[in-house]
């Protein structure tokens, strides 16, 4: 995770967000929220599956950054998060954006 300015907390996921990666992302999210960071971004544009176990774990980032007054907002995800997102009409409880300045403007 890395802090930006305007105090977002940025993660930058690559590869795969699935079972064997969901626990550590998880936890990297739960800690940000518990620095007092709940403002969360996630970068997924280098992320190239995601299987229902890494969508629980964004769900479950979201609950834990909502919980302290903030949200979790997706960055670039890929053609394959979309469609899951979409299909889940978790698209309608994600704020996703192409880039890092538009997901908090």
């Amino acid at each position: 995770m890395e802090q930006t300015a305007e105090g977002i907390a940025l993660a930058r996921l690559s590869g795969r967000l699935d079972a064997a990666a969901a626990p550590y992302v998880l936890a990297r999210l739960k800690d940000a929220v518990a620095d007092g960071k709940s403002r969360l971004a996630v970068d997924l544009s280098e992320v190239s599956f995601i299987d229902s176990t890494g969508l629980g774990t964004l769900v479950s980032g979201l609950k834990a950054a909502r919980k302290a007054e903030g949200d979790l907002r997706l960055i670039a995800p890929s053609p394959q998060a979309q469609r899951l997102l979409r299909l889940t009409t978790l698209d309608r409880v994600f704020v996703t954006s192409d880039t890092l300045d538009e997901v908090w403007a």
